[in-house]
């Protein structure tokens, strides 16, 4: 028998059988029993209208089923819409968190010193990628208080001078830069000589025109000398990390690391003014 023709007669059956069934149920209205025939078709159609009940319960759960899958559904990307704000106001709350202890460090820093200089607190805003360790743009101008050739530092020691100044921001130089030039000395042996930036681009420093007699060695301190009257003396730079003769044979070099990470620079202090320069501030090594 062709396909098409059962699912006919199968379809034909299921009407019948609901007819029947309706039929049934009103004939059935106001009596206590149903007649013999009543009966042997209700029974006869018992299974029948099982299958029925089982089939309609199953769509009916299967359309729940769908509906649930589809509130579940929205639920979830709720739920992950909420764990992504969560997780931006972590990372949030950890940024302040971390600008917070660097304020609080400089705040403790020119606290210490107020009575050797004033400052005024500056952010970086801009850095040139193809000389990071040269100029950086800071948020603070001449609206500010900013003037050519003031020092800038950071807790941890020298940084650079103020080279360009307009109304909001200013340009800091350095130390690493190659036009850099700083008065400094030794601070165990008070040797002097000029701390000036490489052209490695490595974030280093090098401390030239020190005499080849002298005592110089790993590990030993450089601050400002005060020599030039730009910096003022006894401001710590860096750390001597190794030593060589020149080529004229008169002089040593030393290369010196500084204590600041001027990798990373984000807040500085720009001194504005120098209240007693021979009130030197304590250094790494005392």
């Amino acid at each position: 028998m062709p396909r098409n023709v059962s699912y006919k007669n199968l379809i034909l059956l299921v009407i019948l059988v609901g007819i029947t069934l309706l039929v049934m149920r009103f004939t059935n209205l106001g009596r206590n029993q149903l007649s013999p025939m009543e009966a042997t078709i209700k029974d006869s159609l018992s299974p029948v209208q099982g299958v029925l009940m089982g089939v309609s319960k199953n769509l009916r759960n299967g359309a729940e089923s769908v509906a649930s899958l589809g509130r579940l559904s929205q639920e979830n990307k709720s739920l992950k819409d909420k764990v992504a704000e969560l997780q931006g106001q972590l990372y949030l709350q950890e940024e302040l968190k971390q600008e917070n202890e660097r304020l609080k460090t400089l705040l403790q820093y020119q606290d210490q010193y107020k009575s050797n200089f004033s400052f005024k607190t500056a952010t970086v805003v801009g850095r040139d990628p193809g000389n990071w360790f040269g100029i950086v743009t800071l948020n603070k101008g001449s609206n500010h208080g900013i003037a050519k050739n003031m020092p800038v530092v950071t807790p941890l020691g020298l940084i650079g001078r103020i080279v360009g100044v307009s109304k909001n921001t200013s340009q800091l130089m350095l130390i690493t830069d190659p036009r850099s030039g700083v008065g400094a000395m030794v601070q165990e042996s008070r040797i002097p000589g000029v701390l000036e930036g490489t052209t490695s681009g490595g974030g280093e420093t090098r401390l030239i025109h020190v005499p080849k007699d002298t005592n110089l060695n790993k590990g030993q301190i450089i601050i400002t000398s005060g020599i030039g009257g730009t910096f003022p003396k006894g401001i710590p730079v860096g750390r001597i990390v190794d030593v060589s003769n020149e080529p004229t044979g008169l002089f040593r070099t030393a290369s010196v690391v500084p204590f600041a990470d001027l990798h990373r620079l984000e807040e500085v202090l720009i001194i504005t003014t120098i209240y007693n320069p021979e009130i030197l501030p304590p250094t790494e090594g005392d």
